[in-house]
């Protein structure tokens, strides 16, 4: 073992069942509980591990695992409260690109996934050290390993030789392997949340005699609620309370709950999470707030060592609306109806409108869990829970921070296409850009990042907890729009207006309407209808009329959603016509969407109820209408496009450019900007075009490097360069359009004179042919990993701000919404006459920026600025790239936050 491996953390993962092991790498004080996990085997098992039933082979096999370390050589166990349970090995020898790998299990823990779970982190490890290939011999009758390599999701051939075979598994890592991955990572996740959202037995510590407490509103919740399964007190001060039985300790309850809700002081937290872990308590629901750090670390360290998954720490609570469970475990004001709504909030506060919001609306929760600051269960795993549970058809989410963003990303890409994932996009303002270096940094807020992963993951995001009730009720109850084509139809001119107005600056569009349709409209109008779009039905529309005209724009093909704007009117009082009911009155539900705004409405919004059971949204002003109808046309939009692929990069050299970044890394420990040269080779690695260059360090060189790369007219451009220079044409670095030697000598000295004690050499380029100047760059963000950048570019590329963001790898599909989502895109595809630039090349360019930014953690920038973009053509003129000593990290990997 090396000194690396001995110094990775311990992780913490969730097997088949639910139960949670703590995976880490072998230390030679392992060595007795090794053996012993040998020792314990069954006669076959040994047999079937070593090809032959021998004890000698324990000893062996734990002399190896503890040995001092070798290059080459990896081992990792699996333990669970202090045992070891498994413990898988692999071994380059000579080759260093395969390893041989061996997966031992202890008796009576085969088929919960520890092996699998053993292998997964072994494959990570492996790639991170450079190993594409792993090989591993085993008894043809030996079924269970077999079907352990055949499972895992990546190709594996097997190789038959008498009563032997040999696996050969290739470490690609492609979407099959994360898509098995995720989905046994689901399956257990799902598994360890039965005994916090479905305990069969739960117990409040901390429920007080006198009324105020927090612990004693969460047990009234719950025996008002009418909890199906057995309740507990846990207080050394009273037999009862509210009627529930009480006791001294959780120790001493005549059954040992699934679930206990600590309410009691931060001091007594560490000591009570402890005793819950010792009694068998499989969860925990910690409201208490203000933990200090070392009650937080004692807290945690419970819940891994003992395998309880923990909501909390300073939350709201939990429900579980299910009739037959009726779990309400919050101090809410009222308990949540009944519903269909999955819901998961950090704020408590944010926790209690949402849950109002709903009631009022009518769509209920299905589960609600208030996530606090979010120790161990999250959104990831919430709507991993939803997905399953067979309730909920609507998730909203409430997230102020992301622990595994790349994975929650997946995630939610697979559950968005099931039902809406609506989230509230907190935090989007900062105090102000963070200081970077380059324009990659300076453009890529925190604001930009969030959006990204909503984009690509499907996600609606709002910018309220109105709006996001807004869109919850119209994708609750209506059926998506084909498209963004709206008719608006009033009584008012005024209102249609005002909807029209909305509409518009929403994105959606109102289309003009056939012939044949107007024809159709007059036929039912009331006279002196006008029949544009709005459609001014006039004050004289009768409920008949109206719900005629709705009905056959429904039936129009140019259509995909109609808005109803009403106002009161005297006239409709007087002839006891209620144009709402002629929206409600329909039979059977419309294959389009429909709204309604009343503008004289108390409410924001509100369901109401169809004559066919079904729900029409009523809005209180036409911007929320149209929100709401923006919201659902991007999600159909997502839907119906197909899911993007990365796609295969010929020429790309992954071997040499992790050669030229450790090299680096190795000459420069803290890391720091490349020069010229190293950009260049690391660029090339990857296939990226730039422009024909010469590195220069004397005015003669530099007159040499001119004559060789004379370019458009002959002339060149001249950049100083010192380490840590990004921004060259502020520092006034750059000499453009030089015509000769006498002007190339002249720049020379200039810059050499300027910038004495500074400069260390030039960049000597031809000048480039018109084209369009575009920005594009990576930022690897510690949380949410790289992200590619791509906008209008050249010197005022902060000041128009005007850029687009997608976190790598980028599919297809991201890289055409990267190029068509900045301002500038008219441009790209040609305008006033001019030829569209090369966009294959455009293209290529942002996949392999993305690669690069995915291959390299080390990759702190990539600053691309400009790149010319030219019928034909795409070059990057200037390029500057920031490393930094950063460790190859797994987003994909199984493990707890």
């Amino acid at each position: 073992m090396t000194d690396d491996v001995l110094n990775r953390p311990p992780v913490h993962a969730l097997l088949a069942d639910g139960t949670t092991v703590c995976i880490r790498p072998v230390a030679p004080g392992d060595h007795d509980q090794l053996e012993g996990l040998y020792e314990e085997m069954s006669p076959e098992n040994l047999r079937l591990r070593f090809f032959a039933a021998s004890r000698r082979s324990a000893a062996l096999s734990a002399d190896r695992a503890c040995a001092p370390g070798r290059s080459g050589y990896r081992a990792l166990l699996a333990e669970t409260q202090g045992r070891v349970i498994g413990l898988a090995e692999y071994d380059t020898g000579d080759d260093k690109d395969a390893a041989e790998i061996s997966i031992a299990v202890a008796d009576g823990l085969h088929h919960r996934g520890v092996g699998t779970l053993l292998v997964e982190h072994l494959v990570s490890a492996a790639r991170a050290d450079g190993i594409t290939t792993f090989t591993a011999d085993a008894l043809s009758e030996n079924h269970e390993v077999l079907r352990l390599f055949a499972d895992l999701g990546l190709r594996t051939a097997r190789h038959f030789e008498g009563p032997e075979v040999r696996c050969t598994v290739a470490l690609d890592e492609d979407d099959a392997y994360l898509s098995a991955v995720e989905a046994r990572g689901s399956s257990a996740d799902v598994a360890s949340l039965q005994p916090l959202l479905r305990p069969k037995a739960v117990a409040v510590v901390g429920a007080g005699r006198k009324p105020g407490s927090v612990g004693r509103a969460i047990l009234h919740h719950l025996h008002t609620g009418g909890y199906a399964g057995r309740l507990f007190a846990v207080n050394p001060a009273a037999h009862s309370i509210l009627g529930v039985p009480s006791h001294p300790a959780v120790g001493s309850l005549p059954k040992t709950p699934d679930l206990a809700v600590l309410a009691v002081p931060a001091a007594a937290i560490p000591a009570t999470a402890e005793e819950c872990g010792k009694a068998g308590v499989r969860a925990l629901l910690v409201v208490t707030a203000g933990l200090d750090a070392d009650q937080a670390r004692a807290l945690l360290s419970a819940c891994r060592t003992y395998g309880m998954r923990l909501v909390g720490p300073n939350c709201l609570g939990i429900s579980n609306t299910d009739p037959e469970l009726s779990l309400d475990a919050t101090f809410a004001a009222d308990h949540p109806r009944p519903g269909t709504a999955g819901v998961a909030v950090q704020s408590g506060g944010v926790g209690i409108a949402l849950l109002d919001g709903l009631s009022r609306l009518g769509i209920g929760v299905s589960s609600f869990v208030s996530l606090g600051d979010k120790y161990d269960v999250s959104g990831n795993d919430m709507l991993q829970w939803w997905e399953s549970d067979g309730r909920t058809d609507l998730a909203l989410l409430h997230l102020e921070s992301f622990g595994n963003p790349r994975a929650f990303s997946r995630t939610a890409r697979r559950v968005t296409r099931r039902m809406p994932v609506l989230t509230v996009d907190a935090g989007r303002t900062d105090a102000g850009r963070r200081a970077a270096a380059s324009h990659t940094a300076a453009a890529a807020t925190h604001t930009m990042t969030r959006q990204a992963l909503f984009t690509q993951a499907g996600i609606t995001a709002t910018r309220s907890v109105g709006e996001f009730l807004e869109a919850a009720a119209l994708l609750h109850s209506q059926p998506l729009p084909e498209g963004s084509r709206v008719a608006i139809v009033t009584n008012a001119g005024g209102a249609g207006v005002l909807a029209a107005d909305a509409c518009a600056e929403a994105g959606l569009a109102l289309p003009p309407f056939t012939p044949a349709v107007i024809e159709s409209l007059l036929a039912v109008l009331p006279d002196g209808a006008s029949i544009g779009n709005p459609v001014d039905a006039t004050a004289a529309v009768t409920e008949e009329q109206l719900g005629d005209c709705v009905d056959r724009l429904m039936a129009s093909a140019g259509i995909d959603a109609v808005l109803v704007a009403l106002v009161p009117t005297a006239v409709a009082e007087a002839t006891g016509d209620d144009l709402v009911r002629a929206l409600t009155r329909a039979p059977g539900r419309r294959a389009r969407p429909v709204a309604v705004v009343r503008l004289g409405q108390a409410l924001p919004v509100e369901l109401l109820l169809a004559a066919d059971g079904g729900t029409i949204p009523s809005y209180a002003e036409p911007h929320a209408a149209a929100r709401a109808f923006a919201h659902a046309a991007r999600r159909a939009a997502w839907l119906a496009r197909p899911a993007g692929t990365v796609p295969e990069l010929p020429g790309v050299d992954t071997r040499r450019a992790h050669t030229i970044v450790d090299d680096h890394m190795r000459a420069h420990p803290d890391g720091g900007w490349l020069d010229p040269r190293t950009c260049a080779a690391l660029l090339s690695c990857y296939g990226i075009p730039q422009i024909p260059w010469a590195w220069a360090e004397t005015e003669d060189d530099a007159v040499l490097a001119a004559d060789r790369l004379r370019g458009f007219d002959g002339r060149v451009v001249m950049k100083a360069h010192w380490p840590g220079l990004v921004h060259k044409t502020q520092q006034h670095a750059v000499h453009l359009d030089l015509r000769g030697d006498a002007q190339v000598r002249s720049a020379f000295r200039d810059l050499e004179t300027r910038f004495a004690g500074l400069m260390t050499g030039v960049v000597v380029q031809p000048l480039a042919a018109r084209g369009t100047e575009l920005f594009a760059g990576v930022v690897q963000d510690e949380v949410f990993g790289p992200l590619v950048l791509f906008g209008l570019g050249g010197t005022a590329t902060e000041v128009l701000a005007d850029h687009a963001a997608r976190l790598a790898p980028l599919t297809d599909h991201d890289v055409h919404d990267l190029i068509t989502s900045p301002r500038c895109a008219p441009l790209l595809f040609g305008v006033q006459g001019s030829a569209p630039v090369d966009l294959e090349a455009l293209e290529h360019l942002l996949l392999r920026l993305s690669r690069m930014a995915a291959d390299l953690p080390q990759l702190a920038e990539a600053d691309f600025n400009p790149v010319l973009a030219a019928p034909g053509q795409v070059t990057v003129l200037d390029a500057r790239i920031r490393l930094l000593p950063r460790r190859p990290h797994d987003p994909y990997l199984r493990r707890l936050r």
